[in-house]
């Protein structure tokens, strides 16, 4: 088409002045503007002119696009575009929809009012920042033929808010083929699953989150999409290669683990596409961040660091870019990205030709605790990965690693939840359950932002699926540990002044007992009294007393937490750990040291007493 012809209507078609993509009411009428530039003709078709396939004409435009305004159309409505390319008629859902009946169905025009009252949240800071990993279709799944949605699972907030989680993660609920799902599979990524309860759902959950005081961190799919219900797919009738069209990789590029559906990064339309994507979330929906599922496909064909044969140089631009774009315009979000492949240029600063994220998900972390942790003899757990663990950076900050023991990659495919990896066929053992708080204690002490999986709290044992409901009954059966991880939470969040250490970005690890299985370490922020955390986790099956450990100053250490209590459970030996008077005496470079006693596989956190002894 040429460029003269380019805003020329064809009959029946006028080019609309409203410039947002997708369907957009205004007062008397919607906007439609799709991107088609292989396209000959395209329509619209839906409610409102009783899905006739040529009553409304969208007018070209310049780079590809086609609009118009049609008067009759209203939010509500049902509609899909019509493109005629040769002899090809195709009808297609709107990659820009934002609310459907279902990914293969219709769009449905989409009124983005909604009132959002006195909600003016903000998200706690990462050093402060307890994350819980929930999937909405089986968080409180009540049985049936339909997944749990976003309203059962606000019914179950309250648990949240009294465990002390102040950040949601929520598993992937863009558009997806069918009622199951993981959700890495988006069919549409603008519109939220309408199993889940559609977009309006959401934004109540959030809405209900941010009112009890929790952060909602959305996981988002840009390194492949479908491949099941995909319209996008040769979604003008071009391609090259037999691969798929305008939205995506039409070479080599193009292969995923999931399919050749890598959208093409390169492509200014669908970098806007990828960025329009993620400014809906944080400014529509109001989410406080964004968790980009498998990073490492986006920078590279196979997934690879130090493989510039396979760098796909405009996906790292492309991460680049968004994040450049979502600090300046809306700062005080964060952005995490699951990259698994312990690169910490993910985490650098785009200046120095970092990718700009806030944080990453550190796989050392949990692949060297979890191997400790399920180690079949004690004499076979590695001391030195564990402390690796403990100090492992993902880059300049401590905080920006996630750290974890379970998440959903970790309990599917194969894998078992941590007390069922322990204790295959019986995960309520007295050793299932002590050696998975002990991993949970890690999480907690060690400096990171701590993750948890869904139930974990409550020793669920199942390994994950998006047919396996969690198990609320457990809630009750196991409320002592429910209780340890409350505790754990509340000392990692400092909530009762007394271990701010623990959110401090200091971590000296003194003490490395590879024979007797002891760690120690000291957190702190400035190394002061009002700030300084020691943690001592003993690995062995037996308990140890009059462990003499290393401590900064002398005078009165309170024990602020020791997971052998049997306030936690019936089976627990409640080993009598107390407080602790550290005087003169150097151990483990440190000037002070006390004696700590410590049940086995537990650990125990002390902090200053604030009055002067």
């Amino acid at each position: 088409m040429t460029e003269s012809s380019v805003e020329v209507c064809m009959a029946g078609s006028s080019v609309s002045k409203h410039s947002q993509m997708g369907a957009i009411p205004y007062e008397g009428g919607v906007t439609f503007r799709v991107w088609a530039p292989n396209a000959e003709r395209v329509f619209v078709s839906g409610d409102f002119n009783n899905w006739s396939k040529r009553a409304h004409p969208l007018a070209p435009q310049r780079n590809g696009h086609w609009s118009t305004n049609v008067p009759k159309a209203k939010a509500g409505d049902g509609y899909k575009f019509v493109i005629l390319n040769g002899q090809q008629e195709l009808v297609r859902m709107d990659p820009y929809a934002k609310e459907t009946i279902c990914s293969t169905c219709s769009c449905l025009v989409h009124d983005p009012a909604f009132d959002w009252g006195t909600d003016a949240f903000e998200r706690p800071e990462l050093n402060k920042m307890v994350i819980y990993e929930m999937h909405i279709g089986t968080f409180n799944f009540k049985g049936g033929h339909k997944p749990g949605n976003f309203n059962t699972a606000i019914e179950k907030l309250a648990h949240l808010k009294e465990l002390g989680v102040n950040a949601i993660e929520v598993m992937p609920a863009m558009e997806f083929e069918g009622s199951f799902s993981w959700g890495y599979n988006p069919a549409l990524m603008f519109a939220i699953e309408s199993d889940y309860g559609g977009p309006r759902a959401f934004k109540e959950f959030v809405k209900a989150a941010h009112s009890d005081g929790i952060a909602v961190i959305f996981d988002v799919v840009y390194n492949h999409l479908g491949p099941g219900d995909l319209d996008l797919w040769q979604f003008d009738g071009w391609q090259e290669n037999d691969k798929g069209g305008i939205y995506f990789y039409n070479d080599w590029r193009a292969q995923t683990p999931w399919g050749d559906t890598r959208p093409d990064y390169g492509r200014e339309q669908v970098r806007q596409y990828i960025r329009d994507n993620a400014f809906m979330w944080l400014q529509e929906f109001r989410v406080d961040g964004l968790r980009w599922d498998a990073t490492a496909f986006v920078r590279n064909v196979q997934g690879n660091n130090d493989d510039p044969e396979h760098d796909i140089a405009e996906g790292w631009s492309l991460m680049q870019w968004v994040n450049d774009q979502i600090k300046a315009k809306l700062p005080g979000r964060v952005t995490i990205a699951e990259d698994i492949r312990d690169n910490s240029s993910i985490t650098g600063k785009t200046g120095e030709g970092g990718a700009g994220f806030d944080a990453q998900w550190d796989s050392i972390f949990v692949h060297n605790i979890r191997e400790a942790i399920a180690a079949p003899e004690d004499r076979f757990v590695n001391m030195e990965a564990i402390g690796d663990a403990i100090l492992h950076r993902c880059g300049d900050d401590v905080f920006q690693r996630v750290i974890y023991t379970e998440s959903h990659d970790e309990v599917a495919n194969g894998k078992s939840r941590v007390p069922e990896e322990v204790s295959s066929g019986n995960a309520a053992t007295w050793i299932a359950k002590k050696l998975s708080t002990l991993g949970a204690a890690l999480v907690f002490t060690s400096p990171g932002v701590p993750m948890i999986f869904q139930g974990q709290e409550f020793l669920e044992d199942d390994w994950f699926h998006d047919k396996d409901p969690i198990d609320w009954s457990k809630k009750e059966r196991f409320a002592g540990i429910v209780r340890l991880y409350k505790d754990l939470i509340g000392v990692r969040r400092n909530i009762r002044g007394n271990t701010a250490g623990l959110c401090g970005r200091q971590t000296n690890l003194h003490r490395l007992d590879i024979e007797g299985k002891v760690i120690a370490f000291h957190r702190y922020e400035r190394d002061e009294p009002a700030d300084s955390v020691i943690v001592v986790v003993n690995m062995k099956n037996e308990p140890r007393r009059g462990c003499r450990i290393g401590f900064p100053r002398n005078g009165l250490w309170r024990l602020r937490f020791n997971s052998d209590s049997r306030l936690y459970d019936g089976d627990f030996g409640d080993f009598p750990t107390a407080d602790v008077i550290a005087k003169d005496g150097e151990v483990d470079g440190m000037p002070s040291s006390g004696e700590v006693d410590v049940g086995p596989y537990s650990v125990v956190v002390f902090s200053e007493d604030k009055q002067k002894q």
